[in-house]
């Protein structure tokens, strides 16, 4: 009884591991299931969400209630997720599928698509709105790349 209860946990737990598996690795499969433009809308979204992040962080930076305080570590840790967001869409989903050596540009598209990548990551090391304007832009140079498309 025990080994089937063990083969049958065994089984469910390997079962579980491949669908976790194939959720994250969703678009490293050929599933044809694209939307980039969407990629990038959410990625501008997510500056306008670093943008108010900083906002609240020197909103609350001088405040010293616990309350405040509270609420300054969440905006922080906001900050930091939106724009680990962006690097993980880059590295994970563009630079891994969309942007091919075979390309003519191909230099070109490595170069801006790492551009937004180090001003996510600038984003992450400081609350400077010239950083955030920098980010937006670089993201908005994808939309170039990443038109939408009427279905």
């Amino acid at each position: 009884m025990l080994s089937k209860l063990l083969s049958h946990g065994t089984t469910l737990a390997l079962l579980t591991l491949l669908i976790n598996q194939s959720a994250i690795a969703h678009c490293q499969i050929p599933c044809g299931i694209y939307d980039d433009h969407a990629r990038v809308a959410t990625m501008l979204e997510d500056v306008e969400t670093i943008r108010k992040s900083i906002v609240q962080i020197n909103e609350l930076s001088g405040k010293s209630d616990p309350q405040s305080q509270n609420q300054l570590v969440r905006w922080v840790m906001n900050k930091e997720q939106h724009a680990q967001d962006i690097i993980d869409s880059i590295s994970d989903y563009f630079l891994t599928q969309r942007v091919k050596s075979s390309q003519d540009d191909y230099a070109r598209r490595l170069t801006v698509h790492h551009a937004v990548i180090v001003n996510a990551m600038k984003a992450k090391q400081t609350v400077d709105m010239d950083i955030v304007d920098t980010l937006r832009v670089s993201v908005e140079q994808l939309e170039a790349y990443y038109p939408r498309h009427e279905h």
